[in-house]
């Protein structure tokens, strides 16, 4: 089975602002993107499109551990990405 195209996976990320995530710690959060930015409720941060770029080209990642040093908000994009309304069993 291939992958979708990035845009695939952004589209499905913008459809399920609102609804709850959990980061791998169990921590419940919800999100809005406003533009290319994707803004977490759990805290101030403002995370780019492209970091969630960067990881999906990654995917699947055992933790936010693995890329921590390359995105900001790690915990998030790993949570949202690993979500299976994201993944849809893609990886």
């Amino acid at each position: 089975m291939s992958r979708p195209l990035f845009n695939e996976i952004w589209s499905r990320i913008l459809s399920h602002q609102g609804a709850s995530f959990y980061t791998k710690r169990n921590l419940k959060f919800t999100y809005q993107i406003r533009g290319d930015i994707f803004f977490p409720s759990r805290t101030n941060w403002q995370i780019p499109k492209n970091d969630f770029r960067k990881t999906y080209e990654m995917v699947p990642i055992e933790g936010p551990g693995v890329i921590n040093n390359l995105v900001q908000g790690p915990s998030y994009i790993w949570a949202v990405l690993h979500d299976p309304r994201i993944s849809q069993d893609n990886w």
